[in-house]
């Protein structure tokens, strides 16, 4: 690859180039310099193209000297599966000394991996030390990648699978069987039983209540992306210990804090942390062994120019 040529990362290049354990430190990275305020980005824009169609762009800044670009994606609901949601777009990278775009990237691959990535660098930070189980909560791609990326972090004894469809939940226990993964029938059961949740659905309303998650419990929520459709009930905001990717972020779109504090249930001042203050220490993530922790996942700029950044360098060394 010459310097002048125009690096294309189709969805295979992008998990040949970015291993899930490169990705969560490249992430967890990306996530204290958001914090720290050495890189720049935008609060995402949402067109609406009708019921079940959005156009987003998301632009962003990986510091002053370094690496700038954009997300621009559709998320469209998938004809084919009630439910479900492609996000097909591309991840656009320019270099900083002559503002060359220089990489262009897949980005429904890009999004699948740093999504998880982003929840094993919050489930590290905020999940007790001795958590050994792990429910998943929904069936589709986001589950897959989170399987691959969440064991990196935690050795789990036992892995829950709950699904709408048991025929789904299935299919993925049987496709890491590597994993000590099972399927729940009872959600109740599952989160009761849990040291660790992941979120991971269109739901339009709460599939998690807050009397369902027990002390000292991780709860990661990851489906919900916009104002409207809520994963979990207000019960569980209210008594949690509530970081964010980005503060500003959560108080413009995380659904269920949005929710809560329209309701009077909560303030802004809820939000006790950005998961960045967590890694650089400002902030503790965990104050007791009873705490439960939310870490809600909105997604940003940065995290997706800096798997697109680590794609373009590790493909020039």
């Amino acid at each position: 690859m010459t310097r002048d040529e125009l690096a294309i990362f189709d969805s295979e290049a992008v998990r040949a180039g970015l291993p899930y354990r490169d990705c969560i430190h490249v992430v967890r990275e990306a996530m204290q310099a958001l914090s720290a305020g050495t890189t720049r980005q935008l609060l995402r824009t949402m067109l609406s193209l009708g019921p079940g169609r959005t156009f987003a762009q998301m632009p962003g800044a990986l510091g002053e000297r370094d690496m700038f670009g954009t997300k621009t994606i559709s998320v469209f609901a998938d004809p084919q599966s009630p439910g479900k949601r492609r996000h097909r777009g591309l991840v656009v990278l320019f270099e900083p000394s002559e503002g060359r775009p220089v990489a262009i990237a897949d980005a429904e691959e890009i999004t699948h991996i740093r999504t998880a990535a982003a929840s094993a660098v919050a489930t590290d930070a905020l999940a007790r030390a001795d958590a050994s189980t792990l429910l998943i909560v929904g069936t589709g791609g986001q589950a897959h990648t989170h399987l691959h990326a969440l064991p990196l972090v935690r050795r789990f004894d036992r892995i829950l699978i709950w699904g709408r469809s048991p025929d789904r939940a299935d299919a993925l226990v049987a496709a890491f069987p590597d994993l000590p993964c099972e399927r729940a029938d009872d959600l109740e059961a599952a989160t009761r039983a849990a040291d660790v949740v992941c979120t991971l659905t269109t739901a339009a309303q709460p599939v998690i209540l807050g009397d369902w998650v027990r002390p000292g419990c991780h709860v990661n929520l990851v489906g919900s992306s916009g104002p409207g459709p809520v994963e979990v009930d207000s019960a569980l905001v209210v008594k949690s210990r509530y970081i964010a990717d980005s503060t500003a972020s959560a108080r413009d779109a995380a659904a269920e804090f949005l929710i809560a504090r329209d309701a009077g249930l909560v303030t802004d001042d809820h939000i006790v942390a950005e998961i960045g203050e967590v890694l650089l220490g400002r902030v503790p993530g965990r104050t007791g062994p009873e705490d439960i922790t939310l870490y809600k996942s909105l997604g940003h700029a940065v995290q997706d120019l800096a798997a697109a950044a680590h794609l373009y360098r590790s493909a020039h060394r």
